[in-house]
Order: C-alpha cells, then sequence, then structure tokens
C-alpha cells in the first residue's frame, strides 16, 4: 500500500476534528466532499451556513450536509472564546473588544476551537497567506512543551527504493525557520523524528547534514551542526541520529563506509536535518523537479496542536492529503 494510503487509512482510525476556515473556497469545499465522504476526518467549516451551502449545492456536492458549519459572526460559543483569548492575551493589552473583532476571523475563531479543545487540528492557506494562518496559532496555540520553534518538513517518495526507507525521506526545515541556532537545530530534529513515527509511520534514523563530515572541515558552521546533534541526544537519549555528515554521506553506504565507518546512522539516514533554511528549501525544490520525486508538506512541527498551511496554488488532493496528515498528528500528539 502506497503512503498516502495507508496515512489516510490511520486518519480514518483516529476519527479527529479538522476545522477548515476557508469554508466558501472551492478546493476546500470540494476536498471536504472527499473528506467526509472517505471518513477521513470529521469536517468543521467556518462560514455562513447559507452560503456555504448554497456554493455546495452549485458544485454539485452531496456530503457538505454531513459537516458541522458554524457562523463566526453568529456562533453560540462566541461569548466563551472572547473570554478565552482576553484570558490568554491580556498581558499583552487585548481588550474584550479586540476579541470580539478578532473572533470574527474564521483564522482566529479556528485557532480558539482548538485552544478550547472543540477541534483537534487546522488545515488553511488556499486563501489566505502563510503569515495570516500562522499569526493566531503563534498567539494562543503556542509551541509544544520543550520546543520554542516552528519549522516545516516535507514528505519525500522516490522512485528508486533504495534509498531511506524504501524510498522515502523526510527532509526539515524546508519552510519555517531562515537560520536556526544549534539548540533550535536540535528541536527540529528532534520534532522532524516525531513527525516521521506519527506521519510516515518508521523509526527515524537522523543524519544531521553540512558540508563536513565528522571533523574534516571546520567552520562555526559546522559547530552549530556537531552542538545540535550533542543537544538532541540529549533531548531524546533513545533517539537514532548521528552527524555531522555530508548528504552523500548520510544516505549512500558506500561512501558511509569510507568516510564515517563507525557510525550506524550514515548510509541508513531517513530522515535529513539541513542547518539553515535556505539549504533546505534549495534541496528539496531541486530533488522534486530533477529526481521527479514527490513532495508531501510542508507539515508543521513543534505547534502544541496540529495546525497546517497550504498553497495558495494548492489542489483539492493536496487538501485532502494534508487534512489526513494533520489527523494523525493530531492522534499522535493525543498519545
Amino acid at each position: 500500500m502506497e503512503l498516502l494510503s495507508i496515512i489516510k487509512e490511520k486518519a480514518k482510525k483516529n476519527n479527529k476534528r479538522i476545522v477548515l476556515p476557508e469554508g466558501t473556497e472551492e478546493r476546500t469545499l470540494k476536498a471536504a466532499d472527499v473528506l467526509i465522504k472517505e471518513k477521513i476526518a470529521n469536517i468543521i467549516l467556518l462560514g455562513k451556513r447559507e452560503d456555504i451551502e448554497s456554493y455546495a449545492g452549485k458544485l454539485g456536492l452531496m456530503n457538505i450536509k454531513n459537516a458541522t458549519i458554524i457562523d463566526p459572526v453568529s456562533h453560540p460559543g462566541k461569548l466563551e472564546y472572547v473570554d478565552l483569548m482576553v484570558e490568554l492575551r491580556k498581558h499583552k493589552g487585548l481588550t474584550r473588544d479586540d476579541a470580539f473583532k478578532l473572533i470574527e476571523d474564521p483564522l482566529y475563531l479556528a485557532t480558539l476551537m482548538i485552544k478550547n479543545g472543540d477541534a483537534d487540528g487546522e488545515v488553511a492557506g488556499a486563501r489566505n497567506a502563510t503569515t495570516d494562518v500562522l499569526r493566531p496559532a503563534f498567539q494562543f496555540v503556542k509551541t509544544m512543551p520543550g520546543i520554542s520553534v516552528v519549522s516545516g518538513a516535507f514528505i519525500m517518495i522516490f522512485k528508486d527504493k533504495t534509498f531511506g526507507e524504501n524510498g522515502i525521506l523526510i527532509f526539515a526545515d524546508c519552510a519555517v525557520h531562515p537560520d536556526p541556532s544549534d539548540k533550535e537545530l536540535a528541536e527540529i530534529a528532534v520534532a522532524t523524528a516525531n513527525t516521521t513515527r506519527a506521519i510516515a509511520g518508521f523509526e527515524p534514523r537522523v543524519a544531521m547534514l553540512s558540508f563536513s563530515t565528522k571533523g574534516s572541515a571546520k567552520h562555526e558552521m559546522v559547530d552549530k551542526v556537531v552542538e545540535a546533534t550533542r543537544i538532541a541526544r540529549i533531548m531524546d537519549p533513545s533517539l537514532k541520529i548521528d552527524g555531522e555528515m555530508q548528504a552523500d554521506t548520510a544516505i549512500i553506504e558506500s561512501i558511509a563506509k569510507k568516510k564515517a565507518p563507525d557510525s550506524e546512522i550514515a548510509g541508513k539516514a531517513n530522515v535529513l536535518i539541513f542547518p539553515t533554511l535556505e539549504v533546505g528549501n534549495i534541496v528539496y525544490k531541486l530533488v522534486q523537479r530533477l529526481a521527479h520525486a514527490e513532495a508531501i508538506g510542508p507539515v508543521l512541527q513543534g505547534m502544541a496542536a496540529p495546525i497546517n498551511d497550504l498553497s495558495r496554488g494548492c489542489s483539492v488532493s493536496d487538501i485532502v492529503n494534508l487534512v489526513a496528515i494533520t489527523a494523525n498528528q493530531a492522534a499522535s500528539i493525543k498519545k
């Protein structure tokens, strides 16, 4: 069974409540129809009921009637969410008047629903910019304990099954944090390992990448990766992780035997952690285009609850896949 099929089957068993704030966006509605039909998640759509139902009718979507539809302006829990917002942000000077305005924004309402335990995760971004999706998440959901940085992982699926885990490699960070410190890089490594277990379903073997392998070069950028590896081992003593190493050493056994013969990770890595966002973003796009690898993501990690951001150029299937991934993340966090 292909990985995406496995992810969807796991999501069905998890039965999580995923809120889609862009309830009147065409691709989102079509994806919601598929998600409800296939019972991948319990779908919550935000928007005026009459607008959503009218648009769904025009599109011929028969399953939207089984979604939970909440109007951000007139829903019965509005006062409760306003109180929660003020309590969480009063130290930042948030007033009740401000909160009443913000809670009518679907992106803020979705986040408060998650914070209040009324939803398990969120997927947005088909219509809204990344900064708009993540701002309320950072303000109200925040990061999980022990993690100070949010990062973005990509699941890369290769036709050549000799790489990674039967042709699957996890790349991070490729989406969020430009230049992590050694501690932040360690946190990204640990978070990516958790994402690997929750979404891809296999045990991570993490390679911390650099332009140096085991001291072959001296530079402060190399020192950062070495220190990040040390910190990650302290954060999660059970984690299989090694570094610093070059990319070919991480994934090709014949080279690993020459450059890092004592490493249990070199030549066998299935998770690659890049030293900066610049490197990660360039690499995943080159690999996607030149090696024709399928790139699933970004999967945002490090949040206390799963909130994932779509590209505004996303397809219906992209939304369906990301909702399934979000449901699996939610189940993993609950555990």
